[in-house]
């Protein structure tokens, strides 16, 4: 029996290849909720009295996220915790998801909270997909602007001072690798642990997995048995960012570690692109009302779109 490294007494049944650890159940699990402590202490991402909106989908990332940040926000009996949850509207697909983060929130006793993009934008998803065939964006360019507001609307709508994102380490590095590839590295600096500003009409995001593999995510849940969807969503399949995300699996696999090398690298890339950032003048969208870098926000610009189409 090979026993755990940490522990000393159970048997192993995980092996953390980038650090030599052979981790028993327990141990793994400690470790998970050990290092999104560390990671929202190191970055100071919650107040002792914040009103923390948890995005929720019902897949893997955001209930292994929602299930630890109760366990942590019950050390502190000022916070609290709301998750919500944005229905894009895809049939067969983000039905079973809200029923899963119905479920968890249940099991937690943590409010639940449901926008989506219909009640929003005026379209599902499937309808904008059927409306944008033969467009050059991706249904994934659509519904990543899309989300993004829908979030901020639901967190606002339950006072929410931060929202909380299952973004993972895996997911950041990702979308490095992307802004390289469209040849918008300074995009990088938006993509902090901690970013928007109330004073931008956002609500603050924070993403605790961000130093946290997504494997690892996975297998948290798994190995709590936390309900989760495991389907895939019908229209990823022809994302670059799926391209991107095998390529690193691939590399992940020859070269442990190496995911953690490209995010060391993305923060240094983050840093001096950060002066630059803070410069950016920000105006009122003339048709919303958000606050926008340039005339029309993107959301605006893509629902003026749909309505041509």
């Amino acid at each position: 029996m090979t026993r755990c490294s940490a522990c000393g007494r159970n048997e192993a049944f995980y092996f953390r290849v980038y650090s030599g650890e052979r981790l028993c159940r327990e141990c793994f699990l400690g470790s998970v909720e050990n290092k999104v402590r560390v990671t929202i202490g190191k970055h100071r991402m919650f107040e002792m009295d914040d009103r923390i909106a948890v995005a929720v989908s019902g897949g893997k990332d955001s209930v292994s996220l929602l299930h630890i940040l109760s366990k942590v926000e019950s050390e502190f009996p000022r916070s609290n915790l709301h998750a919500v949850t944005v229905d894009e509207g895809i049939r067969g697909y983000r039905d079973e998801a809200v029923r899963n983060a119905d479920k968890n929130c249940s099991q937690l006793g943590i409010q639940h909270s449901t926008v989506s993009f219909k009640e929003l934008f005026g379209y599902t998803m499937d309808e904008i997909v059927r409306k944008t065939r033969g467009d050059k964006l991706t249904p994934c360019s659509y519904c990543g602007v899309l989300r993004r507001r829908a979030l901020n609307v639901a967190a606002k709508r339950v006072n929410a001072t931060k929202i909380a994102t299952a973004h993972t380490l895996d997911d950041e590095v990702q979308t490095f690798l992307l802004n390289i590839v469209h040849g918008d590295p300074s995009r990088t600096a938006h993509s902090n642990p901690v970013a928007g500003s109330e004073n931008a009409g956002l609500v603050p995001r924070v993403k605790p997995f961000c130093e946290t593999l997504e494997r690892e995510s996975a297998l948290y849940a798994f190995t709590k048995r936390i309900p989760f969807q495991e389907m895939p969503c019908p229209y990823a399949g022809d994302a670059l960012r799926n391209d991107v995300r095998n390529a690193l699996n691939r590399l992940e696999e020859k070269h442990p570690g190496t995911k953690y090398t490209v995010y060391a690298s993305m923060v240094k890339v983050q840093r001096s692109f950060e002066k630059s950032a803070e410069e950016t003048t920000l105006q009122k969208c003339p048709e919303c009302r958000e606050l926008t870098s340039s005339g029309l926000c993107r959301t605006c610009q893509l629902l003026k779109k749909l309505a041509r189409l």
